[in-house]
C-alpha cells in the first residue's frame, strides 16, 4: 500500500490531520535530542568540575572552589555549587553568622534547583502533549477520512462493502500514522524523565553535602576597610575531613 498515494486522494481536513502529526513528530525528535545532547555535554562537564573541586572542598579552601565553579561552562552541578558557595561567603561578609548564612544558602540553593530543574524539562511538555494526543488525533483524521466515504457513496448513489472496504482502509491509515508517533515518543519521554529525575536526585545530594561542608567549615570573614577596600574571605580547613562525592 503506497501511502503517498492515498494522502493524494485524501480530504484537505484529513491532510491537516497528518500535517499535525508531522510538526508533532518533528516537535518531538528535536526534544528528544536536545535533552539528550544536554544531558551528556551537563553530565561529562559535572564530572570533570567534580573532579577538579573536589579536593579543594575537602581542603576548606572554598575561594578556589568558587573560582573553578564559576569558569566551568555547561554544568548545572557547577552553577548550583557556585550559587551556594558565593551566598554563603557573601552572608559571612556582611556580618551573619554560620547558622544564618547556612539556612540563607539552603534558601538560595533551593531556588536554584528551581530554575535547573525548569531548564532540565524544557520541552518535556512537547513529549507529553505528543504521546497523549497524537493517537486522538490520528483518530479524528480516520472518522474525518469514513465520513468523506459515506459522503462520497452517497453523492454517487452506490456502495457495497468491496466498494468502501478500501476507502475505510486507507482512512484507518492515519490512525497508524499517530500510532507510530505516539508510542516512540511515551517511550523518549519516559526515558528522559527517569534520566532528568537522576540527575536532579543528584544534585539534591551535592546540595546536602554542601551545606554540611559549609557547616563544618571555620570561615573567617576579615571586617572591610573604612575606605572602599574589598572584603577578604580568610578560609580555614573545615572541621571534617569526609571526602565528599560531589558528582
Amino acid at each position: 500500500m503506497d501511502i503517498i498515494e492515498l494522502l493524494r486522494h485524501a480530504p484537505p481536513a484529513v491532510l491537516a490531520v497528518v500535517a499535525v502529526l508531522t510538526i508533532q513528530a518533528l516537535l518531538s525528535v528535536a526534544v528528544v535530542i536536545d535533552r539528550v545532547l544536554l544531558l551528556f555535554l551537563s553530565n561529562r562537564k559535572s564530572r570533570e568540575f567534580a573532579k577538579n573541586v573536589d579536593a579543594k572542598l575537602e581542603a576548606g579552601d572554598f575561594e578556589a572552589a568558587l573560582k573553578i565553579a564559576s569558569e566551568t561552562r555547561g554544568s548545572h552541578l557547577a552553577s548550583y555549587m557556585y550559587t551556594g558557595i558565593r551566598t554563603y561567603l557573601d552572608r559571612r561578609a556582611e556580618g551573619h553568622d554560620a547558622d544564618k548564612a547556612t539556612h540563607l544558602t539552603e534558601r538560595a540553593l533551593e531556588r536554584q534547583g528551581e530554575h535547573v530543574s525548569a531548564s532540565l524539562n524544557r520541552g518535556m511538555n512537547i513529549l507529553a502533549s505528543t504521546g497523549s494526543t497524537a493517537p486522538f488525533v490520528g483518530l479524528l483524521g480516520t472518522v474525518i477520512g469514513i465520513l468523506f466515504t459515506f459522503q462520497k457513496i452517497a453523492a454517487e448513489g452506490g456502495g457495497g462493502i468491496a466498494t468502501i472496504g478500501g476507502q475505510i482502509g486507507e482512512a484507518l491509515v492515519v490512525t497508524g500514522l499517530g500510532l507510530v508517533v505516539a508510542i516512540p515518543v511515551v517511550l523518549a519521554f519516559n526515558w528522559l524523565s527517569n534520566k532528568i529525575s537522576l540527575y536532579e536526585a543528584g544534585l539534591a545530594n551535592a546540595k546536602s553535602e554542601l551545606v554540611d561542608r559549609l557547616t563544618g567549615a571555620d570561615v573567617h570573614i576579615e571586617a572591610p576597610k573604612l575606605f572602599g577596600g574589598e572584603v577578604h574571605h580568610d578560609v580555614a580547613a573545615p572541621a571534617s575531613t569526609q571526602r565528599t562525592a560531589v558528582a
